[in-house]
């Protein structure tokens, strides 16, 4: 069985990611994680200066998801490259890392910055996050989405994936402008904004007010952005959102997703990644299928 995938110019030894900001620096892992079988790590989404996050509370436990507003809390890029980079280079998966910044500028620095560093498979734009001011500047406006992703494309020695919010009305037009200016992969889809309250306090339980929803909640939302994606944009897609078992991971693929990031199931199942690999061949096989690339998009309508 052949589990590998390709994503334009990034090759993947099988199709299970993990998502940035839900797996550490791999490094807090590794006592129960395998982590040289996985399709990819994403560490958290490093930013050019050491941010400190918002305000706790920072996670709220919602109905069949979690809500956070964490704020991309990071030591900054320096660090990064010099205390977190070099053990990540060493796990034995490709290392995805997710930058973001605060002007087009400054994405692109990065990703030309952490891009140009031995050991790093490809770049992922953070586009999408609703936690920081202008976090989701970039992923709402097709023609900002577009000019960043070029910039960055032209900039960046290694492949670019977008990763793009649902909190748009048509996200196939920013993933359409992403796939045109050159974006090997779009990821669908970040978390969507929502909030809680304590009524008898009267008061937010976020810190932030607002934060953003994970977990099978938003997992229908997902499925539905891969396959509008799939069906209007010639682009790869890797599909997140809710992924807790082998027929979630199943759904992606089959609705037009070549990989998918396993997210916020490593909170409460942290084995989850590799025992997906374990299980991945046998439903590949049930559909008759040799490859990944055999189901991706194989979804019957009509």
């Amino acid at each position: 069985m052949d589990l590998s995938v390709r994503l334009n110019r990034l090759n993947l030894p099988n199709p299970i990611m993990v998502a940035s900001g839900t797996f550490g620096y791999a490094r807090e892992m590794q006592q129960i994680v395998d982590c040289s079988r996985l399709g990819g790590i994403l560490p958290k989404t490093i930013t050019a200066e050491p941010r400190i996050g918002n305000a706790p509370w920072r996670t709220v436990e919602v109905s069949a998801g979690l809500l956070n507003s964490i704020g991309l809390d990071n030591d900054g890029v320096d660090v990064f490259l010099t205390q977190h980079l070099p053990y990540l280079a060493g796990v034995g998966a490709p290392i995805v890392v997710s930058v973001a910044g605060r002007s087009a500028e400054e994405y692109v620095r990065l990703a030309e910055q952490v891009g140009s560093q031995p050991g790093v498979a490809a770049i992922e734009l953070n586009l999408s996050c609703p936690n920081v001011s202008g976090g989701v500047d970039f992923g709402t406006d097709a023609e900002a989405c577009g000019k960043l992703v070029g910039a960055a494309v032209n900039a960046c020695p290694v492949p670019v994936l977008a990763k793009l919010t649902p909190n748009v009305t048509r996200i196939v037009s920013i993933a359409q402008a992403a796939a045109e200016n050159g974006a090997d992969a779009v990821c669908l889809i970040n978390t969507l904004l929502g909030m809680a309250i304590d009524w008898k306090k009267q008061r937010p339980l976020l810190g932030n007010v607002m934060g953003g929803l994970s977990g099978p909640a938003i997992k229908p939302v997902a499925l539905r952005c891969v396959h509008q994606v799939r069906q209007a944009c010639d682009v790869p897609i890797i599909g997140i959102g809710g992924i807790g078992n082998i027929d979630d991971v199943m759904e992606f693929l089959i609705a037009g997703a070549s990989a998918v990031q396993i997210g916020t199931a490593n909170y409460y199942d942290p084995t989850l990644s590799t025992r997906l690999i374990d299980e991945l061949p046998g439903a590949l096989q049930s559909l008759q299928a040799t490859q990944v690339s055999d189901i991706v998009g194989s979804l019957k309508l009509g």
